[in-house]
């Protein structure tokens, strides 16, 4: 089995039987008010904002039906503001990316093959619209970097 085949675990026993899943990831960022309004523009839900305590505030964002948001704030990390690398998952990169476009985020022209290295990029979605085969990809105001990618059927073991 390749490295890109998805395995069967549900014979696995080495894999633990209580779900985990991934809910929420904190991105770092320079100032507060700034990367939420960029948020905001992007159309995703705001689920809090608080600051239980001095030098303690959690912003938190949830993109439209996701199932994992994200949080940013004051004291919440040591990671310098921009450092994060995260994925979007879109059903349409075209839809995806006229949305960004109409919200003023400066996002990347579409491109296929793979997201890395830069160099091997190639302009345009994927010529047969191929699943895991477009993207497109925008920064925030602090340069932490979100990749969109086209996914219109799982693969195997991989499904929703």
């Amino acid at each position: 089995m390749s490295a890109t085949d998805a395995r069967d675990t549900s014979s696995d026993t080495s894999i633990g039987k209580v779900d985990m899943k991934l809910e929420n990831q904190i991105i770092p960022v320079s100032d507060v008010d700034r990367a939420k309004q960029f948020y905001e523009r992007l159309g995703w839900r705001l689920d809090d904002d608080v600051a239980p305590l001095e030098g303690l505030r959690i912003v938190q964002f949830t993109p439209p039906r996701s199932g994992t948001s994200v949080t940013f704030g004051q004291g919440l990390t040591t990671a310098a503001p921009g450092s994060a690398e995260a994925s979007l998952t879109v059903s349409d990169i075209e839809a995806a990316h006229d949305e960004l476009a109409s919200r003023g985020i400066g996002v990347s022209d579409i491109w296929h093959g793979p997201p890395f290295p830069v160099e091997a990029r190639q302009p345009g979605p994927h010529p047969e619209r191929a699943s895991y085969g477009s993207f497109c990809s925008f920064t925030d105001p602090d340069g932490n970097t979100w990749i969109a990618q086209e996914i219109t059927t799982r693969r195997p073991g991989r499904e929703w």
